[in-house]
């Protein structure tokens, strides 16, 4: 899988962290109704495995990555629930290696400019920004494209709808990450009509991004690197 080219189709991809397995289902369905094609469930909870590889069988449409991937045992099991991705909220060689050695992509999280060459170092040139809005959000991202013009983002933290725009002009951010799509009080409460709604927000203003970009050849007026 080109996980690049498959974020670059996303454009948002929403973060979740569920109480129950089941409630994968009914968010990732209404994802996919909203126009969404690309979620990360969270190993913050003990549902995620299971979350994963009930998605993976009812819902087969929606890319699913695992998200919080603190441990090796960690990434075992959700390689084993078929999470397509993974990805981590920093840098620790162990289990980037561990993740790499088994074949799965990985997007280690980063928001150094050293972790960002441990990763170039393992042949990794799409990685998440984290805390993206802590650490600079746009500014930042800008700051980092001179040093590294072959690394892509997937920035995550503190983003919100109000946010995406902005972030997507970067010809070095291929998606954004962020927990406002489905977001732990509207899963609890079973709100799958304000999580479809929100996600074709999300989706609406991805299709405006894109067709930006395509208008003038990418935010710089050259194409946007994939």
């Amino acid at each position: 899988m080109d996980l690049t080219a498959a974020l670059l189709d996303a454009g948002v991809v929403p973060v979740i962290t569920l109480a129950r397995p089941e409630q994968g289902v009914r968010v990732a369905e209404a994802l996919l109704a909203g126009g969404l094609t690309c979620a990360e469930i969270t190993f913050r909870s003990d549902a995620a495995a299971a979350a994963i590889e009930m998605i993976r069988s009812r819902v087969p449409a929606l890319l699913v990555g695992a998200g919080t991937i603190l441990t090796t045992a960690q990434a075992d099991a959700a390689i084993t629930a078929g999470a397509s991705f993974l990805v981590a909220p920093g840098f620790n060689p162990a289990i980037v290696d561990h993740v790499l050695g088994r074949g799965i992509p990985m997007l280690p999280g980063v928001c150094t400019p050293s972790e960002i060459e441990q990763a170039l170092a393992r042949g990794l040139h799409l990685v998440k920004l984290f805390p993206a809005a802590a650490m600079g959000g746009v500014a930042y991202l800008r700051a980092l494209a001179g040093p590294y013009p072959m690394v892509r983002y997937v920035p995550t933290g503190g983003i919100t709808a109000g946010d995406v725009a902005g972030y997507l002009a970067l010809p070095s951010v291929v998606a954004v990450g962020g927990t406002w799509l489905a977001a732990g009080d509207l899963v609890a409460a079973g709100a799958w009509e304000t999580i479809r709604g929100l996600a074709a927000e999300a989706a609406a203003i991805v299709g405006r991004a894109r067709s930006a970009d395509a208008a003038i050849g990418g935010p710089s007026g050259a194409p946007r690197p994939r």
